[in-house]
């Protein structure tokens, strides 16, 4: 290594806001399973316990010796529903028995509370999903998630119908907190096993019983790369730039993912080079955009930009590790990202314009804050929206959305900490009863039949 590629490197970390986002521990829970939840919370909680014990000191271990911020340790589980299915009692019984292990091991998140519904329901399936609000409300770092569609499967229109009330119900059990439950909770089409990035993350039936996996963040280093570009330099050659930036940050987190692999005595699983924005002015996606070319987050190429960054991410991770997984691409939170709020706030960027960003960027509609009063069959028409784009393109969609109880457009809705502010957005209050109400199946589309 060269040092102005070592200085490169300290600049990125201290004045572009690059970090390892998150070291998640994913744990599987199927040996777990019991026909009785309080054994079957006991196996969960020794399980986890034991083999975590080290993993937040690993991860500040690392961040001292390499001088790299490690954000968040976080650790994914088997999705719950799978031991609901045997166990009998409440389900929530598994969310305060994750919630212990998070406060004993001091990670800051732990998701899994999950179910995955894209094709019908299994025995425990909606058992979970109806105690997803409860689990939440009465939990501070659990997260959950349900994958209600799927290219191969078609999309689940009863779950749809459900999470829409479900979203609900979880922002009003938590009006006094800022409705924090919804922004713990993801609704999924084509959901990865191995995404270690919250609130989405759980812990796949196809994975090893126990993987490291990393998530590695750089909007504020690509953004910075692109401000120093010239204004005239064509597209092909911009992608080109962001190609070898992402190759520079992947490095980055193949490095982290070895070594806390090596140290916590636990197989490597995937780097996921996801550009995660916060809050900070300048660790922005909208801002990269900008600096292609655009005056604002919203205008007309928007999603030409986006689809060029994220392809561009992909190419340049691929090319720096084997072990490229997860979501890895560009995220759109409007409530995480600087430039977003603002651009929310003007009315340049619409709920509108961003469902058409989802169609190329690494997610979906993430951490969109709306009115209190959206009805639940609203919230299960966007939900619905979502998993027809993921659907029909074979990628990865979600929605996060957060009903901001007693409040209008205009107003904000403040989480704290990388979760930032939202702006509570206008949503098209149009009734869609009927068709919500049709339950039933979408069937899948002719790209299922790839075999």
């Amino acid at each position: 290594m060269q040092t102005n590629e070592i200085l490169e490197t300290i600049k990125m970390i201290d004045e572009e806001y690059l970090d390892i986002r998150t070291i998640t521990m994913g744990i599987s829970l199927l040996d777990c399973i019991d026909p009785d939840i309080k054994k079957s919370c006991e196996k969960v909680e020794n399980k986890i316990c034991t083999l975590a014990k080290d993993l937040v000191k690993v991860g500040n271990e690392i961040e001292k010796t390499y001088g790299i911020p490690v954000v968040n340790k976080r650790i994914s589980v088997t999705p719950i529903a799978m031991l609901v299915a045997a166990s009998q009692g409440d389900p929530v019984e598994y969310a305060l028995t994750l919630e212990r292990c998070a406060q004993k091991l001091g990670v800051d998140f732990i998701g899994g509370y999950s179910a995955l519904v894209q094709k019908g329901f299994a025995h425990g399936d909606k058992e979970l999903i109806e105690s997803i609000p409860r689990a939440l409300a009465c939990t501070s770092h659990v997260c959950a998630s349900v994958n209600v569609g799927s290219t191969k499967a078609g999309i689940n229109m009863d779950a749809v119908k459900m999470m829409g009330q479900v979203v609900r119900d979880c922002a009003e059990l938590t009006a006094k907190d800022n409705c924090m439950a919804a922004a713990k909770l993801v609704v999924f089409c084509n959901a990865p096993e191995d995404n270690p990035f919250m609130a989405g993350a759980f812990h796949g039936v196809g994975e090893a019983d126990c993987v490291i996996n990393v998530g590695v963040s750089g909007p504020g280093v690509v953004r910075a790369t692109l401000a120093k570009a010239d204004k005239n330099l064509p597209m092909d050659k911009l992608a080109d730039l962001i190609k070898r930036t992402a190759f520079k940050i992947t490095r980055m987190g193949q490095l982290v993912g070895s070594v806390a692999s090596e140290k916590l005595g636990v197989p490597f699983g995937i780097v996921d080079l996801s550009l995660a924005p916060t809050p900070a002015i300048g660790d922005s996606v909208a801002y990269i955009l900008e600096e292609m070319g655009l005056e604002t987050c919203g205008a007309y190429g928007t999603t030409a930009c986006l689809a060029m960054l994220n392809d561009a991410v992909k190419k340049g991770g691929v090319m720096a590790t084997s072990n490229v997984g997860g979501l890895s691409g560009a995220f759109i939170p409007v409530s995480e990202d600087a430039g977003m709020i603002e651009a929310s706030k003007s009315g340049i960027l619409t709920l509108e314009k961003l469902e058409a960003m989802t169609a190329v960027c690494s997610v979906g509609l993430d951490m969109v804050v709306v009115p209190g009063d959206t009805s639940a069959s609203v919230i299960s028409g966007v939900i619905a929206d979502e998993a027809a784009i993921g659907m029909v393109n074979s990628k990865t969609t979600a929605v996060r959305i957060i009903p901001a109880i007693g409040k209008k457009v205009g107003e904000t809705l403040d989480f704290g900490g990388l979760l930032g502010y939202g702006p509570v957005m206008n949503i098209n209050q149009t009734k869609n009863d009927v068709m919500i109400n049709r339950g039933g199946r979408i069937p899948a589309p002719l790209q299922a039949l790839k075999n």
